[in-house]
């Protein structure tokens, strides 16, 4: 890692050092595997900045895919965003929330542009890359899309400590024995089991009915271990764990926007993953949002995004010098370097010169601080503009931090260069709608808290809500990979692309 600061670069070299031999084994039975079924396609592999590489270069290097697999998931996020105008402005402007077994994970979308970072840990109780609250992980100082991580999923293990307090996760049933209500040997309540009991997963239709549901055994082992020890009645405790885990979510969330100085209110959410709509309108509630979006195939969007995702390279290079005094050949000659290295890169690929496309950044600072901030490189009749950059770099600062010091030095850090083969923009992804839309609406008690109390709630699907136009809550949406909860006071309509969309009343 040719950067400053050798911490960061040392951690992120034995990180490197630690997944290479794991990925390594796992890439070669990959290809035997395809081999052997006689596929002899090339195999590309998920990035943690949301683009992909070849199998060749992620073997190289594997630290670039240490958060590969919720990075595709803001990539669908902002690819069918931007293609569908979503939120402020459009869908160009989401904040995404991927909640599946084990965690949730949160990012940020605006204009259509997914926010990476340099700066990340992995390894802490919240993954994340907020300058703020850094240094319980391992750093990795590599391009990662801005995601934050916690230990909130369907698998979150439900306890109660000595002192009473109630706790959701970080530790987790995982999917084997995975939660009690599985009925496949789990023994600790979780997450899932408690959204059972509150009515809102059907517990014979998960799957389309494969994964049947002992909703007895859930309610049980809630009632002998949560409610009892904290004295409160069932469903009151079900609905707890609901607002506990909520509230969990609500901190990665925040990491990707308040902590960057965006107002959540001025973003629609992008809920998916398994879980995902089941708590979207809860989250979006607890930070006075007023849309969410489910977009179709929420279970598996994350597979979607990865069908989408650019091939891409990155190369940097440290390069410290004051803004003001970087002379314009020196900074053209250190750039052609990094992009003479990305072509090779491409090249040892296959790609041809012609469809690559090169992007440069600089990794600005004012002087003296300790983290940067990266920005496009700007140049003004044929040379840099030195000038352009760092009023950039001004705007960037207040943006994230609040505030920019006029009077003070900018520093260049470190320059950059991504080089990009467009493989699809999301233009051919039509999704339609599945499932009877004119059978009868079935209903089931749901229970919202005690403000709304235990109610007879409708449960439809996708394709009955686009055929009605537009419904209010309370409401279930049921589908084969996941369910979405209206709660009372939101309004539901179906758009063109078969986006659910939830609004506040």
């Amino acid at each position: 890692l040719p950067e400053i600061r050798e911490y960061e670069r040392t951690s992120t070299t034995v990180i490197n050092a630690y997944l290479g031999p794991i990925l390594r084994n796992y890439f070669a039975s990959l290809r035997r595997h395809l081999d052997a079924l006689g596929i002899a396609a090339p195999i590309d592999i998920m990035k943690s900045d949301g683009a992909v590489m070849s199998v060749r270069m992620a073997a190289e290097k594997p630290a670039y895919l240490v958060e590969s697999g919720p990075a595709a998931g803001v990539i669908g996020a902002a690819k069918l965003g931007a293609r569908n105008g979503h939120g402020r402005g459009g869908h160009r402007d989401c904040l995404t929330l991927d909640m599946g077994g084990t965690t949730a994970k949160a990012s940020i979308v605006e204009q259509g542009q997914v926010a990476r970072t340099g700066d990340y840990e992995v390894g802490a109780g919240i993954n994340l890359s907020s300058k703020l609250v850094m240094g319980g992980g391992y750093a990795l100082k590599l391009p990662v899309i801005d995601i934050s991580e916690i230990g909130a999923g369907g698998g979150s293990i439900v306890a109660v400590d000595r002192g009473g307090l109630l706790h959701v996760g970080p530790k987790s049933a995982g999917a084997s024995p995975g939660p009690v209500v599985y009925d496949r040997g789990g023994a600790e309540p979780t997450f899932t089991d408690a959204v059972v009991a509150l009515g809102y997963l059907n517990p014979a239709r998960l799957l389309g009915g494969d994964l049947p549901l002992n909703a007895a055994k859930a309610r049980a082992v809630l009632e002998a271990k949560v409610a009892q020890p904290l004295g409160r009645d069932l469903r009151d405790t079900a609905y707890g764990i609901f607002q506990v885990a909520c509230g969990t979510m609500v901190r990665a969330v925040k990491a990707v926007s308040t902590y960057r100085g965006r107002d959540p209110r001025d973003f629609a959410l992008f809920a998916f993953g398994g879980n995902g709509p089941v708590v979207g309108a809860a989250i979006a509630e607890l930070l006075e949002m007023k849309e969410v979006v489910i977009p179709p195939d929420p279970g598996v969007f994350s597979a979607i995004g990865l069908l989408l995702s650019d091939i891409e390279q990155e190369r940097s290079r440290a390069f410290l010098h004051g803004l003001s005094v970087i002379g314009a050949g020196e900074f053209e000659a250190a750039y052609a370097g990094i992009e003479r290295a990305v072509r090779a890169d491409f090249a040892a690929d296959g790609y041809e010169s012609g469809a690559i496309t090169l992007a440069r950044f600089a990794d600005l600072r004012y002087a003296g601080q300790a983290h940067e901030l990266s920005v496009p490189y700007a140049a003004k009749g044929g040379a840099p503009d030195l000038a352009a950059m760092a009023e950039a770099f001004g705007a960037e600062h207040a943006r994230t931090y609040g505030h920019r010091a006029e009077a003070e030095a900018v520093e260049c850090v470190a320059l950059r260069v991504k080089g990009r083969v467009v493989k699809a923009d999301g233009s051919g992804f039509t999704p339609s709608i599945r499932g009877a839309a004119s059978a009868a609406p079935e209903s089931r008690i749901a229970y919202f808290g005690p403000g709304h109390g235990a109610l007879a709630v409708p449960v439809l699907t996708r394709a009955a809500i686009a055929a009605m136009g537009e419904g209010a809550g309370p409401l279930i949406v049921e589908e084969y990979d996941s369910t979405a909860v209206v709660p009372p006071g939101w309004r539901i309509r179906v758009d063109a692309a078969a986006n659910i969309h939830l609004a506040r009343r």
